[in-house]
């Protein structure tokens, strides 16, 4: 968002009700809107108009909301505001620990919800854009970080949950050092920090899956001594 032109802001909601009726609000208001009825088509919304801020509802008909949280934090910091009917501490927890910003339950004022979102917008104008892409080609292979998706010679890569942990950590991170302490902290917890072996096996494991040389890695390379980087 730059000076001068509206803040965009992604709806997601399958109730055309609540759509309609936010639609009208933020756009008397100089908001520019953007809608998505499902998770699935959220995600994409996001990757192709980066959005000033997200007002998500988690409870949409193909993905929960939560899953969608994730899929988004795996690549940006766009400002998340859920809106949604499950009131139960748990449930915001869940959320919040997912990666959102702030939790407005239905039914809800609409002067509070402005206020909150009016907040969001000023942190995503501090935070600025932080060039994430959802979808990073490394013309080996291709990281789709907001569907968790590995793609080599057109067919997707089956990846085990820590195999696709440790290569978001330095997807996200691409083209900077990831300590190995941090990678080890992030991806297993922080009991298992000097277990640098588990590096070393998982990395071996990746690059024979992704890698077109694995004994000649271009992509995930290995700082000896200090941690791993990605290069796309």
């Amino acid at each position: 968002m730059s000076d001068g032109v509206a803040a965009t802001v992604l709806v997601v909601d399958d109730e055309p009700q609540i759509v309609r009726a936010l639609r009208i609000n933020l756009n008397a208001r100089g908001y520019r809107v953007i809608t998505a009825h499902d998770g699935t088509a959220a995600l994409k919304a996001v990757a192709e108009t980066k959005p000033d801020v997200v007002v998500l509802d988690l409870g949409l008909p193909d993905l929960d909301g939560t899953e969608v949280i994730g899929g988004l934090r795996g690549w940006t910091t766009v400002p998340i505001i859920v809106l949604s009917a499950r009131g139960d501490s748990a449930d915001k927890v869940r959320a919040l620990d997912a990666g959102a910003d702030d939790y407005v339950t239905k039914p809800f004022g609409m002067d509070e919800l402005l206020a909150r979102l009016r907040a969001a917008v000023r942190r995503s104008a501090v935070l600025g854009a932080d060039g994430g892409e959802a979808v990073v080609d490394t013309g080996s292979f291709t990281v789709d970080l907001a569907a968790k998706r590995v793609r080599r010679d057109g067919r997707e890569v089956h990846l085990t949950k820590t195999e696709w942990g440790v290569l978001e950590m330095l997807v996200r991170n691409r083209g900077r050092l990831v300590a190995q302490k941090q990678l080890l902290h992030e991806v297993w917890g922080p009991s298992y920090q000097t277990e640098s072996h588990y590096l070393r096996v998982y990395l071996a494991q990746l690059r024979r899956k992704l890698e077109p040389e694995p004994s000649r890695p271009r992509h995930l390379l290995t700082e000896p001594g200090m941690g791993y980087r990605f290069e796309a």
